[in-house]
């Protein structure tokens, strides 16, 4: 009987990271802010789709 590959996490890679859809983030608006260790940031959706963050 076969054993199959190991998988990467099992090699010690890091798990892959997770993913969350910018929608739910950013729900019907444009913009969000987002704090991180006590910072500010706004992540935004331009006209063309794209993503900004700035501080």
């Amino acid at each position: 009987m076969q054993h199959p590959p190991p998988s990467p996490a099992s090699k010690g890679d890091k798990p892959s990271p997770r993913e969350i859809d910018v929608a739910s983030l950013i729900g019907t608006g444009r913009e969000v802010v987002l704090l991180h260790r006590g910072e500010r940031y706004r992540l935004r959706v331009t006209a063309n789709g794209k993503l900004i963050l700035t501080k």
